[in-house]
């Protein structure tokens, strides 16, 4: 099997709308077997709790939290065994990272491939749902203007500073985006054959998901799937922080190496892409009888019922939102649950009337254009309103918190799509692609 490098691999021109894919040489853990990845691995880092983030980092002393989340102090590779925790912070969490990083390095913890490569990615829920499968790569950020590839929410200014400056400090990708592409049977039928290979990292994480990855480095498999995917449009499905992030990064210092692209992975928006589910919302200290009498205002009030406990409620908003053709919002104070249905002229008229069609209509444009910003006089930011990923997490937040939770239904893939061509966008963590890749398995140091 011959080997390719990056520069003779054709990447469309300079002109070109579609994507623009290219190998890369990865960085990955020396060690490769199923339990050690699993403890050195990590979800995304805006899926990680504080407490998460404790218990990943006394996994494994190699754990790539301590990157992602890095607190003072370098975790030194050559601790004897895990730690409880990270030490006390001490110092630039930057530094820490950067340091961290190349201490791993130094020490053979994390090895750098020889030649660029392209991956296969195989995400196998436990559920028997089908696979997803995608193409690990560099991905070229594009020019202002292009719709080679589309946001569809906002983003949070302070975040995307935050993943600037540890990309800044680290010049390493250290995990994916992950972009929906337009279906291409093309690349779909390269990464088949790939799969029919033994993998090159295998494991199952600690929800039953089973990731697979293979390396892929021969050119003709290359030039392929670089061309296939170069007739593709793409959507960002996950790490609008992290992609505008690169973009910052390559504006400071166009001339970087490396800067001009960012680590993801392109799945199809068809067969075999991801599914999409809702992120709700939480208010803590908003008294739940004061929430539910100005919702009032401007929305039908119905009681759905009452929990003794957050998983009787969970129980009961599962049901109603699952219920076909139903339209409106849930709230709830992690026990009672009230639907808002039938908005009022002037809560439809909140919603900006010069927004594509396909933005107005959306679940979770009318809760922050007629809810939050309306009769709760809410603003949308981390320290007012919560984000929760899934409706057990909003409900024990909005209990624990003396709060009230927003519970939402998710938009459709073609929804999301219909926002970003119509150069839309939604507001901040409106959508959860599943299933997700784990951080760690392959980094992209910025140097290729």
């Amino acid at each position: 099997m011959s080997v390719v490098p990056s520069s003779s691999v054709d990447s469309p021109s300079p002109g070109a709308t579609g994507l623009d894919v290219r190998p890369f040489r990865a960085l990955t853990y020396r060690r490769h077997d199923p339990e050690h990845l699993a403890r050195v691995s990590s979800p995304a880092y805006d899926l990680v709790s504080p407490s998460g983030r404790d218990r990943l980092a006394g996994a494994d002393p190699h754990n790539v939290v301590r990157l992602i989340l890095p607190r003072g102090g370098v975790a030194n590779g050559s601790n004897a065994g895990p730690p409880a925790a990270d030490p006390p912070p001490a110092g630039d969490p930057l530094r820490s990272a950067a340091g961290t990083l190349a201490s791993w390095r130094a020490d053979g913890v994390l090895v750098r491939d020889v030649v660029p490569a392209l991956w296969v990615y195989e995400l196998q829920p436990p559920d028997g749902a089908p696979a997803t499968v995608g193409w690990l790569g560099a991905v070229a950020l594009p020019p202002a203007g292009s719709s080679a590839v589309l946001p569809h929410e906002d983003t949070y200014p302070p975040a995307v500073e935050g993943r600037r400056a540890l990309l800044a400090a680290t010049a390493t990708d250290l995990e994916p985006i992950v972009l929906a592409h337009d279906p291409s049977p093309r690349a779909a039928e390269l990464a088949r054959d790939v799969s029919l290979r033994p993998a090159t990292l295998a494991f199952r994480d600690d929800d039953g998901v089973w990731h697979r990855l293979w390396r892929v480095t021969d050119e003709p498999t290359l030039r392929q799937v670089v061309g296939a995917l170069a007739a593709t449009q793409a959507v960002i499905a996950d790490g609008h922080h992290r992609f505008a992030a690169a973009l910052a990064h390559h504006r400071s210092d166009p001339r970087r190496p490396g800067s001009d692209a960012v680590l993801a992975l392109v799945t199809s928006s068809g067969p075999g892409g991801l599914r999409v589910e809702a992120i709700h919302r939480v208010v803590p200290d908003l008294p739940f009888d004061r929430a539910v009498a100005t919702a009032a205002t401007r929305f039908t009030v119905s009681e759905v019922g009452s929990g003794r406990d957050c998983p009787e409620a969970e129980r009961l908003a599962r049901t109603w939102l699952a219920e076909p053709g139903a339209r409106g919002l849930l709230v709830s104070d992690g026990r009672r649950v009230v639907a808002l249905t039938e908005p009022s002229a002037e809560a439809l008229a909140a919603v900006p009337t010069e927004a594509p069609a396909a933005w107005r209509g959306l679940d979770v444009v009318l809760a922050h254009h007629a809810l939050l910003d309306g009769p709760w006089s809410v603003p949308d930011d981390p320290a007012t309103v919560v984000i929760a990923h899934d409706v057990s997490a909003a409900l024990r937040t909005a209990a624990e918190r003396s709060g009230t939770a927003v519970l939402l239904r998710p938009p459709s893939p073609a929804d999301v799509a219909a926002v970003a061509r119509a150069g839309a966008r939604m507001p901040r963590k409106s959508t959860l692609f599943v299933p997700k890749p784990r951080t760690g398995l392959v980094l992209r140091p910025l140097d290729d």
